[in-house]
């Protein structure tokens, strides 16, 4: 309710007549450097409502009468960092990977740039580190699929493995239980033979059977004594490194239904120059021959 203004005995500021449950309140107004900074706030916001892109529409937003654009900005920004890059990327284009390799300057170059490929498009499959994973090769190694030479890694890049490019790499490994190629006693016994040449196997008397197996069924890729064939992307079998697993369960169900592991191919994707400097980093890691 509304009351005549006096002078609270209390704080000795004057009332603004107002009063609730016998409250009455203080006109206590704001400080004027405060006001005037709220109307400056007002001032500012009309004037960049007005001059920068502010408010949205339907299909659009209003583009202020400074035509400003942070979209513009980034591709400016981006534009730059291109053209400071041109006169490197034409040396790597023009150069082959061995070239690159023994310059220093851009081999250097080359490793960072594939280095930051490498994060945006390899580490969900490889890891961030190149360590890989169950079905996803470790490239930190010099145990290889394909080939490890940079030439070989290049074309794995570029093309893939089982990918959809013509000149992707192709060799499918059968699925012997599934196109009835042999039984499930038989698949055992080739897996006992499969872990005897790694030093694993625990029923020797089964490994004997399978051995006879291994060379009908799986020397043609494997080669004699299981030591693999690059050229097929046949792994070595005779080490301890295993893509899918070394134990009999796993190596029972790589015998069984087959393995097709894909990789894409890069060469729609990335530009020259970007495979060519992933090809250099990926043999770098350590594992590069």
């Amino acid at each position: 309710m509304a009351g005549t203004p006096r002078k609270d005995e209390i704080s000795g500021v004057e009332t603004t007549g107002h009063k609730w449950d016998d409250i009455e309140e203080l006109n206590n107004p704001l400080p004027r450097w405060w006001l005037w900074v709220f109307y400056a706030s007002v001032l500012w916001a009309v004037v960049y409502w007005i001059a920068m892109p502010a408010w949205p529409g339907i299909s659009d937003y209003t583009k202020g009468m400074l035509g400003y654009s942070q979209r513009n900005v980034v591709q400016n920004e981006l534009a730059a960092v291109k053209a400071s890059r041109a006169e490197w990327d034409q040396q790597i284009l023009n150069s082959s990977l061995e070239e690159i390799v023994k310059d220093d300057t851009l081999n250097q170059y080359a490793l960072a740039a594939g280095k930051a490929a490498f994060g945006d498009n390899c580490t969900g499959c490889h890891g961030s580190g190149a360590q890989g994973g169950k079905g996803y090769p470790n490239l930190n190694d010099d145990h290889w699929l394909w080939g490890g030479s940079l030439e070989e890694i290049h074309t794995s890049i570029a093309y893939g493995i089982r990918s959809t490019h013509e000149d992707t790499r192709v060799n499918d490994m059968s699925a012997f239980l599934r196109d009835e190629i042999l039984e499930k006693a038989e698949i055992s016994d080739v897996a006992e033979y499969v872990m005897s040449l790694s030093g694993t196997a625990t029923d020797a008397q089964a490994a004997s059977r399978g051995e006879e197996l291994f060379v009908d069924n799986c020397v043609a890729c494997h080669s004699e004594g299981g030591l693999g064939n690059r050229d097929l992307g046949a792994p070595n079998l005779a080490d301890s490194l295993w893509l899918y697993g070394g134990d009999k369960a796993t190596i029972i169900q790589s015998i069984a239904y087959g393995r097709k592991g894909v990789m894409p191919t890069w060469e729609a994707r990335l530009d020259p120059v970007t495979i060519k400097a992933l090809s250099i980093y990926v043999h770098a890691l350590g594992g590069g021959e």
